[in-house]
């Protein structure tokens, strides 16, 4: 059997469903929801899921245990000791998706970038466009992973970003600090959902909610995103995403690399840490 070679950062419902039996080709379910919905991502793969798809649980297993913040980077060793459990090997290729469209899969398809894999991409629409194509779901038991793969992590710290390193973006001319999250939640006129937490952003961040860049849960087209880009930023220059946790960020991280960016980084702690550090700015509406 030949090589398989992905078409590119993301993929279609059709690809998957032509290639999802190739012997490279590790399916990964990486469903998240934010805690107020009281859905557990976990329990609905268990339950239901594109066939041989295994769950990548970035919230409770693959993340720093011992921070106080939510889903942090693991260490690389912590990464690569997770991956390889499910059976990932160097020669693999990863397609992530998850069960809201594009929610919470670019969030594993920047980690895996992270740690210098670079054959992985998001399914477009996850698993609701997966339905909708009418291709199958496996609704019985999964199976365990036969046997632990290969894989080795070689970590990209360019990729990630910590709070000091925002701190010096922000007077940074060629750095621009873009935030995710809902424009009431940018410009400090809600109340931010986790408790402790500062409403406002951080000063000279930009705003593009994640819904400028999709439509029906599916990702705009490379034109529509470059149009987006290059109206916030009329020169090519560095990006670091932020969000409220670090998940949604990864959505525009996506975004810029289809428009055909590559200086990029996602802040790990994003709004969850800033927010909650009274040292740092804050920038309210008035």
């Amino acid at each position: 059997m030949p090589s398989l070679v992905l078409p590119g950062e993301l993929v279609s419902s059709q690809w998957l469903a032509e290639h999802r039996n190739h012997s490279e080709l590790i399916l990964l379910d990486a469903s998240w929801h934010m805690p107020l919905t009281q859905r557990n991502g976990y329990q609905e793969w268990l339950n239901e899921r594109i066939d041989n798809a295994r769950f990548f649980d970035f919230d409770r297993e693959v993340c720093d245990q011992d921070s106080a913040f939510p889903h942090m980077m693991p260490t690389p060793q912590h990464f690569e000791l997770s991956a390889q459990l499910l059976g990932i090997n160097n020669n693999s290729v990863i397609v992530v998706y998850d069960s809201l469209g594009i929610f919470s899969s670019p969030r594993v398809w920047w980690m895996f970038k992270t740690m210098g894999f670079t054959q992985v991409a998001v399914l477009d629409g996850g698993l609701p466009a997966w339905k909708e194509a009418g291709f199958p779901l496996n609704t019985q038991p999964p199976e365990k992973v036969a046997h632990q793969g290969d894989f080795k992590a070689v970590y990209h710290a360019d990729l990630i970003s910590d709070t000091k390193q925002v701190v010096d973006a922000i007077d940074d001319k060629q750095t621009a600090i873009i935030d995710a999250r809902a424009r009431n939640r940018f410009l400090g006129e809600v109340p931010e959902a986790r408790k402790g937490l500062r409403s406002g952003h951080m000063p000279s961040a930009i705003n593009l909610p994640i819904s400028e860049v999709l439509h029906n849960q599916t990702m705009k087209n490379a034109y529509q995103l470059a149009q987006i880009f290059e109206a916030l930023m009329p020169q090519k220059q560095r990006m670091v995403f932020s969000c409220g946790s670090g998940v949604t960020a990864c959505i525009l991280a996506l975004a810029a690399k289809l428009a055909g960016y590559d200086a990029l980084s996602v802040y790990d702690g994003s709004w969850s840490e800033w927010g909650a550090n009274q040292t740092l700015p804050v920038v309210q509406s008035k």
